[in-house]
């Protein structure tokens, strides 16, 4: 409690400091705009901090009237009852006040580049893979968020071998980055004859859209080639050199884009996918029990590694980090029912954080 009491005082303390400094008119206007953007974030939490500053005055004072041999019995009966219902709203407001202040991953408020992969599993992989990244636009589209495919790679049964999206919108990646990891299906395939049930997988990886302050790339570390953009068993999309790949020489990182006819706009897309891979990158040397915990959660694109199984013959859907099992699988898939996998995977990671923080 001594701990929080301090950063109750610390963040008062600094949003008063904010507002002084504010309305001195000393400071330029870049510093202004950094000033309001953190007054605007701390508010809440002093906000909080401020109301349990006040119901800790007004338990105090109730024990105070309590304690008072002078206070008729009456008085002190009233006092009492207040005095437990007040304790009992104390911890609920001190974990409310614990959450606001949780460090925030700098990412959580941008947008998100997705990739999905097809995994284990052949051609049935490769059609689990294109109803992920279809769950992703849904939900996306539930959200008011914009989803913009970047590159398909298409099999002629209509599956993805890789996928890319951008999608837009605040707190995309906050929302999202649980999703990274490898995924499992588990279904008789449209293939099978027999009416066998398989288990195949594919790859999610939600990486935080880098602007271009974020990530410098000189031109020099980079190789590109542009060449026809190919379809779904091999033809030609187009008569001209309109895909590209970019090379990034230092890390070997290679980004393709084809699906636009224009060589331009298929570079900016590349280059877009490659700042955020190497955003990346830099945050996972900067933080790397967050790169272990990638690394364990992407793996290989095995079966045998998962964050969550699809089984089709059940009906449900269950994530394993969590052990959290849902029959409910067509509307997750449709997007509707995400969210109640992802809020109780935000829950238990702040959660997590909190223990963390005791």
């Amino acid at each position: 409690m001594k701990g929080l009491t301090e950063k109750m005082t610390t963040v008062i303390a600094r949003q008063e400091e904010l507002s002084s400094l504010m309305s001195s008119g000393t400071v330029d206007a870049a510093a202004f705009a950094r000033m309001s953007r953190e007054y605007a974030e701390i508010s809440p939490i002093v906000e909080k901090a401020k109301a349990l500053r006040s119901l800790q005055s007004e338990i105090a004072g109730l024990e105070e009237l309590i304690e008072d041999k002078s206070t008729d019995a009456d008085m002190r009966a009233l006092a009492a009852a207040e005095y437990r219902e007040l304790e009992e709203n104390l911890p609920v407001l001190e974990r409310e006040l614990q959450l606001l202040l949780l460090p925030k991953d700098a990412a959580d408020d941008r947008s998100a580049i997705l990739e999905v992969r097809a995994g284990t599993g052949g051609d049935e992989a490769t059609l689990f893979a294109a109803d992920l990244f279809r769950m992703y636009q849904r939900y996306a589209e539930a959200h008011g968020w914009t989803f913009e495919p970047i590159e398909t790679n298409e099999t002629e049964l209509g599956g993805y071998k890789e996928a890319i999206a951008e999608i837009c919108g605040p707190g995309v990646f906050a929302r999202l980055k649980f999703e990274s990891g490898v995924h499992r299906v588990q279904r008789v395939p449209t293939t099978e004859s027999g009416g066998r049930i398989h288990t195949s997988a594919a790859t999610v990886a939600v990486l935080p859209e880098a602007e271009e302050v974020d990530v410098q790339i000189d031109e020099k570390d980079l190789r590109v080639d542009v060449y026809r953009a190919q379809g779904a068993g091999g033809q030609h999309v187009n008569k001209t050199e309109s895909a590209v790949r970019i090379t990034h020489l230092p890390t070997g990182v290679v980004v393709t884009c084809q699906d636009n006819k224009s060589q331009h706009k298929n570079r900016a897309q590349a280059m877009k996918v490659l700042r955020a891979r190497l955003f990346e990158i830099e945050r996972e040397q900067l933080d790397s029990d967050r790169a272990a915990a990638r690394k364990s959660q992407v793996g290989s694109g095995d079966r045998s590694e998962r964050i969550r199984t699809y089984n089709f013959p059940q009906g449900r859907v269950t994530d394993h980090r969590i052990n959290l099992t849902l029959h409910k699988l067509d509307r997750i898939l449709n997007g509707e029912e995400l969210d109640e996998v992802i809020d109780a995977l935000i829950a238990e990671d702040r959660a997590a954080r909190m223990a963390a923080m005791q």
